[in-house]
């Protein structure tokens, strides 16, 4: 377990939480954070341990964007203007093949809902809100703009949230694909946890190879989707979990999976 006080990474078996913590500025993000943030992602991604992640946030509100009373500034990156690093973060693109949930309550804006869209998977409680609120404050959002269009169901819906910064709850969020369910506030983290679980049941290293096959099929010509698709499968067919889960089926008992 990694304490930042601004950011917790905790895991209990295959299942990593990473929690915005700083309630009482309803998780908004600074410089400070977004740094713990991306160590805590790191963290996951050397965790062999950590199979799945969830992403939630402590007390009334998933993430209300950036914090506003500092200026908006979310850490500055090494580099001169051109050669500034773009691609530095979760939200921003980091390759995160581990499947990713999303548990959101109360607030998910901006900075919150571009994360919120990065994961694989969100479940809504029955209190949350979200938005994309920056052309309401005169910026734009950059990496929102991209990934809420190829989230959204209809194109049009995604750019009138971009467009108008309006507020949509979540049964309107599963309406239109950015969420997958709605449960009682209550519920939510059981929720996160459940579906984790069921992710956990396949062999890790394979559900990751799916993963990526699926993410980067949907941008690849098809024989371009097809053999890279295959590279993928003969590579994991080697694996010892491969080996693992035919000798459990012809036993007919439940693999013991190893990730690797």
């Amino acid at each position: 377990m990694t304490d930042s006080a601004l950011v917790r990474y905790e895991r209990a078996g295959h299942i990593a939480t990473i929690t915005y913590n700083r309630p009482e500025k309803l998780n908004a993000i600074n410089g400070a954070m977004r740094a713990a943030l991306n160590n805590a992602w790191n963290e996951f991604l050397a965790d062999e341990a950590a199979w799945v992640g969830i992403v939630t946030g402590a007390g009334k509100a998933f993430c209300v964007g950036a914090d506003l009373t500092e200026g908006g500034s979310i850490g500055e990156f090494p580099g001169t203007f051109f050669e500034m690093p773009t691609i530095n973060s979760f939200e921003s693109g980091l390759e995160v093949w581990k499947p990713t949930i999303a548990a959101v309550g109360g607030y998910c804006l901006g900075y919150g809902l571009t994360a919120a869209s990065a994961c694989d998977f969100v479940i809504a409680a029955d209190d949350a809100v979200f938005a994309m609120p920056e052309v309401r404050i005169g910026t734009p959002t950059i990496v929102g703009a991209i990934r809420l269009p190829r989230r959204i169901t209809n194109f049009q819906h995604a750019l009138e949230l971009l467009l108008t910064g309006e507020r949509i709850d979540a049964a309107r969020a599963v309406e239109i694909g950015l969420a997958s369910r709605v449960v009682p506030r209550s519920e939510l983290q059981n929720a996160a946890l459940g579906l984790a679980t069921r992710l956990c049941q396949g062999a890790p290293l394979a559900v990751r190879a799916v993963k990526e096959m699926a993410y980067r099929g949907q941008e690849m010509a098809w024989p371009d989707a097809v053999r890279f698709g295959e590279t993928l499968r003969r590579f994991v067919a080697n694996t010892d979990d491969a080996k693992e889960g035919g000798q459990a089926f012809r036993e007919r008992r439940e693999p013991k999976w190893l990730g690797r």
